[in-house]
């Protein structure tokens, strides 16, 4: 390429990308009130316009400005009354358990295991393992113990709480006590058929 040549070629890429950069910054810089800001529009002279009456709550959290962060006013109502309880809020149902599964399966199981005794997939490839759930002070803690470390984290554990819902929280709760339950189970306690596939189990092992 010649020499003239060249130095019009780059004179036409600079050109071209300071017009993006004009551009961009037009993005930055779009027209819009900010927070608290004066507006000529209205008498007031105020850009933030008072609620209207009988308003209530469309959304929560930190990603309430964005459109997947948006609850209707059910939802606000219930993650309220999630986040104040201190012992399970639902009824622990199948439906429930299958949620919490579900939850535990994507955000604690690979930390915590399938059985919740600490021995998961990334704390065996260097992560540091949480406690096991079936260790004599964690099946005495309250729920809310349970609740609050999801919400707030604990140690090397980060906070859960932009990712899993308040419901879904007491959901996982209900989870992990069933977790417990299925290494501390008293068997005089189960119904009578479960009784007598264990039994039947037990014969076939020995036989």
């Amino acid at each position: 390429m010649k020499p003239l040549a060249a130095v019009l070629l780059s004179c036409c890429v600079a050109a071209t990308l300071s017009g993006c950069e004009k551009a961009k910054q037009d993005m930055y810089d779009q027209p819009k009130y900010k927070p608290l800001s004066r507006s000529e529009l209205f008498p007031d002279g105020d850009s933030s316009r008072p609620l209207p009456q009988g308003s209530v709550p469309y959304s929560n959290g930190p990603f309430a400005g964005t459109s997947s962060g948006r609850k209707g006013a059910d939802e606000v109502s219930k993650d309220i009354a999630a986040k104040t309880a201190q012992t399970n809020p639902y009824p622990v149902t199948m439906q429930l358990l299958l949620r919490g599964r579900q939850r535990y399966e994507i955000y604690c199981m690979p930390c915590h295991s399938a059985v919740g005794d600490g021995d998961g997939l990334i704390s065996r490839r260097g992560f540091p393992h949480p406690p096991s759930y079936h260790d004599e002070r964690l099946r005495q803690a309250p729920d809310r113990h349970f609740f609050d470390v999801v919400t707030n984290g604990y140690g090397v554990m980060y906070s859960y709480a932009d990712r899993v819902d308040p419901p879904d929280r007491w959901a996982i709760v209900a989870y992990i006590r069933a977790l417990q339950l299925s290494q501390h189970a008293d068997v005089s306690k189960l119904p009578p058929e479960v009784l007598e596939r264990l039994e039947a189990t037990k014969k076939g092992k020995t036989q």
